[in-house]
């Protein structure tokens, strides 16, 4: 009689699925080190850059009162400031919602101005005698050791230096090496959230010179391994595709060894190296759209924060002084206005198409930078909140398939888009809170870890104060 064939059983043993999959475990090591996924830490919504030779301890506290004169003199209301922009008012919203935006707006101008600085000696500087530019760099350090001390810093703060180029790399390391070992003598330590800008980044050989120095006045400054993160800003179409038509920033990621945190756009000097003229070099042209394409798809699950670039077009009055004509009040409202409505624009494109930080050159475009981007927030938030807990109550009423159930990327994104309009103040933490998620369950970015949570925790959120 025939052997009889137990159909249940495999017929690879446990060590040939474990030969056979070997290549597949060292793969996702290593596909899990390059893709850690997005990071939990807060992104700043914009940075503001300004000229080392003008930085002074309190610059951050004055470009908010600027900021705040600007809206007081040319949006007084939130009417006023919503016609200004064009502020679209989704269908269906409450009256309030325009003066909600609007006193959000004002609020964070008073609380917290200026989320990220950049003191700069690129673009925003020019090139000074060395002695000069080496006074500047002690200078500015010896500010933002004051402003540490007084409790002026913001929540991110840091240096744009020059580029690496063979002409400018021996200046730019100098003023790197002079700032930081004034900055970390002066005041014992860095400030919370600081980084070092390289701007024109075109080689690897570039980031890693950069990566050297870093870790060269961590040792020689006793500050701490990985103290000193960087940015890189793609200028350039060769930051995008190397001579042999490579896709070339993943390896100036790579060169950057774990310490890059954000890549920045330059909208200006990418149409500019790609020949496009003066009149046509704004932040939606095709070819930077298609630029920042790239990045994004190059940078997804890579945890390194994107940014947009600037808008040109400054919110500024073309008449000054005491006793202007009404003829001339309306020109330099009118000029503000149309400078502000272009600047809103820019700002709500850049949300769209998933950047979430950019570049303000001007006091005057702080105030439009929060209305665009709580106004983008707000008027998801009933949607976004009703979507989340559907999200959440089909976990509760086990329509998961192990840990996963359908249109978990959606879900992914509602997470993100709560997290980051909190860390903003685009929404408050009570409306974060009426998803049914806890704060902390929506900074995990996990629906899994929210799912891992509340079976410890017996279905209790837990609980975790506002950021600001």
């Amino acid at each position: 009689m025939a052997a009889r064939t137990d159909r249940s059983s495999s017929s690879l043993s446990p060590a040939e699925m474990k030969s056979l999959l070997a290549g597949v475990k060292k793969a996702g090591a290593a596909f899990a080190c390059t893709y850690p996924g997005d990071s939990v830490a807060r992104q700043p919504v914009h940075t503001v850059y300004g000229g080392a030779q003008l930085f002074r301890f309190d610059s951050t506290v004055r470009l908010g009162a600027l900021a705040e004169k600007a809206l007081d003199e040319y949006a007084p209301t939130g009417a006023e400031l919503a016609r200004a922009v064009d502020l679209p008012v989704p269908e269906g919203a409450s009256a309030d919602f325009v003066p909600i935006v609007y006193d959000r707006v004002r609020a964070k101008l008073r609380r917290e101005a200026v989320e990220d600085f950049r003191i700069d000696f690129e673009d925003g500087y020019g090139n000074r005698p060395d002695d000069e530019e080496d006074g500047h760099a002690r200078s500015a350090a010896e500010e933002l050791a004051r402003a540490m001390r007084e409790g002026l810093t913001p929540p991110f703060v840091g240096i744009r230096i020059k580029t690496f180029s063979p002409e400018l790399a021996p200046r730019s390391l100098r003023t790197l090496d002079l700032f930081v070992t004034t900055l970390a003598r002066t005041a014992g330590k860095l400030p919370s959230g600081f980084v070092v800008t390289l701007p024109k980044v075109t080689m690897p050989e570039q980031v890693a010179a950069c990566v050297k120095a870093l870790a060269a006045l961590e040792t020689r400054l006793r500050l701490g391994k990985g103290a000193l993160k960087m940015e890189i800003m793609i200028e350039q179409p060769q930051a995008l595709f190397d001579a042999r038509g490579r896709v070339a920033l993943p390896g100036l990621i790579a060169a950057a060894a774990g310490r890059c945190v954000g890549a920045h756009f330059g909208t200006y000097d990418y149409t500019a190296s790609c020949n496009i003229t003066a009149a046509h070099q704004t932040m939606t042209h095709p070819s930077c759209l298609y630029a920042k394409q790239v990045m994004q798809i190059t940078l997804a699950g890579t945890g390194v924060f994107m940014s947009d670039g600037s808008t040109n077009v400054m919110p500024v009055a073309p008449h000054r002084g005491a006793g202007l004509s009404a003829e001339q009040l309306a020109e330099n409202r009118k000029a503000v206005h149309r400078a502000w409505r272009r600047h809103f624009a820019d700002v709500r494109a850049s949300l769209r198409d998933g950047f979430y930080q950019g570049w303000d050159l001007h006091p005057a475009q702080i105030p439009t930078r929060y209305a665009a981007v709580y106004s983008f927030f707000l008027e998801s938030l009933d949607a976004a909140s009703a979507r989340l807990r559907n999200f959440i109550e089909k976990a509760a009423q086990a329509t998961l398939v192990g840990d996963i159930f359908d249109d978990a990327a959606t879900g992914q994104g509602l997470l993100n888009y709560f997290l980051r309009a909190v860390s903003s103040g685009a929404i408050t933490a009570e409306e974060g809170e009426a998803t049914g998620l806890s704060l902390a369950e929506i900074r995990t970015r996990s629906f899994l870890a929210i799912l891992k949570g509340r079976r410890l925790n017996a279905g209790a959120p837990p609980r975790l104060p506002a950021t600001p």
